[in-house]
């Protein structure tokens, strides 16, 4: 699968599923803006990246809690480059506990406005470069914990709100912006590991969920892949 050329911005990318992301689109030769609440984490992953190719990778700050923090993103991006062709939502903050009562305020604030409002502005604000695209994606890296009538996360209940809150947004915009021809593509995965045998016996896979998006964002425009949920198989942790 070849993207060269393809433009890629990722939120949450220094670490973990984000920076996998960031590395598969790059290992296919897209540019990628990865962004990361810490700068040094950031350009130390941009860095690798750049070393390997054939892609290329800028680093940027952006914290999703801080309206300013996003709007800087944005435009900071925007100063790079003239279109997104894929903007895909990674950030997110995970807490867990089943007692709404066990987590501080500022902690469930932090996680709501990460997962809910920070998530919608930045969309907002790079739509623009995303419908200068002749090919725009909008991939959203949710949960199974957004999905209506599940219950088998340890998460706490300011995560399940955030997701259901993305999740919503998605919704939204899966409808309205199909006529623009911008597909919103969103992933609803259990609690997965980062590796792991692939296998059926065992727990879902980081690079599985990498090539779910991979697959979905590689099909022809006549190919809409709305949703991916899966199967959870292994038990609970919560």
């Amino acid at each position: 699968m070849n993207f060269d050329g393809l433009r890629v911005a990722v939120t949450g990318a220094a670490r973990d599923t984000g920076r996998l992301l960031a590395e598969a689109f790059a290992d296919r030769g897209a540019y990628v803006c990865l962004s990361a609440r810490n700068l040094a984490v950031a350009e130390q992953a941009a860095s690798v990246i750049n070393q390997r190719g054939p892609g290329r990778a800028d680093a940027f700050r952006c914290d999703l809690a801080e309206p300013d923090s996003v709007r800087a993103f944005a435009a900071a991006v925007a100063d790079r480059t003239e279109r997104i062709d894929v903007l895909i939502n990674n950030g997110a903050v995970y807490i867990e506990g089943d007692d709404l009562t066990h987590a501080p305020d500022d902690k469930i604030e932090n996680v709501m406005a990460v997962g809910g409002t920070g998530t919608l502005l930045l969309t907002k604000h790079l739509l623009p470069l995303l419908r200068a695209s002749a090919r725009p994606d909008i991939v959203n890296m949710i949960s199974a914990c957004g999905e209506t009538g599940h219950r088998r996360s340890g998460a706490h209940p300011a995560f399940y709100a955030a997701k259901h809150a993305h999740a919503g947004l998605a919704e939204i915009l899966s409808h309205r912006l199909r006529p623009e021809g911008i597909r919103v593509i969103s992933l609803f995965p259990p609690d997965f590991v980062q590796d792991g045998p692939r296998q059926a016996s065992g727990d879902l896979t980081a690079r599985s969920v990498v090539d779910c998006v991979l697959f979905a964002i590689g099909q022809p425009r006549d190919c809409f892949i709305r949703e991916f949920h899966f199967e959870q198989v292994r038990p609970s942790r919560g």
